[in-house]
């Protein structure tokens, strides 16, 4: 009887744990909100509506049914100064509308976390060791910083992108462009070249690595969607080509 049951036992053990590897994801991803000084409360709540949005999104939820594991693995910050920087949602796997729906709820109900400065370098930096507290080993790691100025504090921001991107990170953004910012701070709002080239040219980075232009705050939500779902789908091709290079060495 004891081979019969530790037959039985392997057999259970295997199935548990490939159960729990079929349960990974394709992608990690942090969603990282800029909330400093220049961001007044109306935007605030429209760029906090719209990464709620973002997760029950149909174009998001086609795109994350559509990989191999059918979910991703998000988790949302809200960053400003140096030393500013907090977990709004944790990691979360988000697999259908419900367990995007459960997200958007506790962003929606999290109090504002900060009103600093800029530190872009700094909510990397805090992204890539968060990063080692998820439960999935994902083909793809992204950080996704949205913010509508310059990283005006911490320690250059290129420094963080490189070390990241060295690590196999992507990093994308989303440039808000901000024509009222708070406090007046348009030289901020609106560096040499404008805010676009200013993110391109020192805050993405990586494999595949993009770049949103959002023309204001009402249009966040819109624009949020459809880079998720663009990342997703990126990550799945990731993904693909990886099972392929395994297969033909």
């Amino acid at each position: 009887m004891r081979p019969s049951l530790a037959l039985v036992a392997v057999a259970l053990l295997c199935w548990l744990t490939g159960g729990a590897r079929a349960a990974g994801v394709d992608l990690t991803v942090v969603l990282a909100a800029d909330v400093s000084r220049s961001v007044d409360d109306a935007e605030f709540q429209l760029q906090r509506k719209g990464y709620a949005a973002a997760l029950t999104d149909p174009r998001v939820l086609k795109a994350i049914h559509g990989t191999k594991s059918g979910a991703i693995g998000v988790c949302f910050i809200e960053w400003s100064g140096e030393d500013d920087q907090k977990i709004v949602l944790p990691w979360t796997e988000i697999r259908d509308e419900e367990d995007g729906g459960g997200a958007a709820a506790v962003i929606l109900k999290a109090p504002r976390s900060f009103t600093g400065r800029t530190s872009i370098s700094a909510a990397i930096d805090y992204s890539m060791k968060y990063f080692a507290s998820a439960a999935w080993r994902a083909v793809r790691r992204l950080i996704d910083i949205s913010g509508d100025g310059t990283s005006n504090a911490g320690r250059p921001i290129t420094e963080a992108r490189d070390q990241a991107v060295a690590a196999g990170v992507t990093i994308n953004g989303l440039a808000i462009i901000n024509d009222q910012p708070n406090f007046g701070y348009s030289a901020h709002t609106h560096p040499p070249g404008g805010l676009p080239n200013y993110y391109r040219q020192n805050v993405i980075g990586g494999p595949n690595a993009f770049l949103i232009v959002v023309k204001d705050f009402n249009s966040f939500a819109d624009a949020m969607a459809n880079k998720l779902a663009r990342e997703i789908n990126v990550a799945r091709g990731a993904a693909a080509g990886q099972v392929a290079s395994l297969r033909h060495p």
